[in-house]
């Protein structure tokens, strides 16, 4: 008996008996997980960001949040898919749609997905318009929005692991999964929970902590800087157990790391400069309310 429950316990975990499905059957649609997570992350986001400028000391009212909502999820859309196809799939700018009605590859969303990376960079150009446009300080904005952004990652990242895509590296781990997408059908890291855990769950923990339980938000700069720094130090670390994109292995084994890790250390040095300006800016700080505030 002990050795059937030895055996059964170093058998990998199907990902197919868990009776995932890629979205809602409506009948003449089918409702994917992924864009729900989309909307759930954007919703959350919208809801928290609005109970966070009631606090005291916020740069921005609701109509500025609504015009965030707005560009932010363009900036996410845009930069995320045109990152991707620019670090990781450069052929989908000349890729001719087969079916005659899309005349190149950037618009088919469900050919490859999203840069994370991209989606940074798309939702800071955002911020530097909607800035710009109300004449509000960048940078306590920004401070704003970095809290949020970890709800995104969450739902995401679980979509990702719904989907059955993205999957780790081959592993002999208790957990291990091997999903139906995978050619070799190897035992893998689970890695889309990871980065649900880390780059997700973690990061909300820290961000609404700092935010709602001290007086970071009186720093300008603080809160984005320590979003940016472990964001990317989160991925960075996921990375060593999601596998590279097929079209990247060669060029991970070559380098050492993955395309996603070095795309992160530019990402951590920046968030820490961030940190250190902020913390040392005297000038540039809001004055906190008395000390029953937090």
């Amino acid at each position: 008996m002990l050795s059937l429950l030895a055996e059964a316990a170093n058998q990998p975990i199907y990902w197919s008996d868990l009776g995932l499905t890629p979205g809602i059957d409506l009948g003449f649609f089918t409702l994917r997980w992924y864009s729900l997570a989309y909307i759930a992350g954007i919703v959350l986001a919208y809801w928290h960001l609005s109970r966070m400028i009631k606090a005291p000391g916020t740069p921005m009212n609701q109509a500025h949040v609504d015009d965030l909502l707005f560009y932010c999820t363009l900036g996410v859309i845009f930069g995320g898919r045109l990152g991707y196809a620019i670090f990781y799939r450069p052929e989908l700018f000349v890729d001719f749609s087969h079916e005659g009605w899309m005349p190149w590859g950037l618009p088919r969303l469900w050919d490859g997905g999203m840069s994370f990376h991209g989606g940074v960079i798309g939702v800071v150009l955002a911020l530097l318009w909607v800035s710009y446009r109300n004449k509000l300080n960048w940078l306590r904005v920004s401070d704003y929005i970095a809290v949020n952004v970890p709800f995104g990652m969450f739902f995401g990242r679980l979509a990702n692991f719904v989907n059955g895509e993205l999957w780790g590296r081959p592993t002999d781990v208790p957990w291990a999964m091997v999903f139906p997408s995978d050619p070799s059908q190897l035992a893998r890291h689970p890695s889309q929970l990871y980065q649900a855990g880390l780059e997700g769950l973690a990061m909300m923990a820290i961000m609404l902590s700092l935010f709602w339980l001290t007086k970071a938000r009186w720093k300008p700069g603080l809160l984005v800087g320590v979003f940016t720094a472990g964001i990317a130090t989160a991925r960075f670390i996921n990375e060593f157990f999601r596998q590279p994109d097929a079209q990247l292995t060669e060029f991970a084994m070559r380098t050492g790391l993955s395309m996603g890790q070095w795309l992160s250390i530019p990402m951590i040095l920046v968030g820490i400069v961030v940190i250190v300006y902020a913390m040392q800016n005297k000038t540039g700080r809001v004055d906190a309310p008395a000390a029953s505030e937090s």
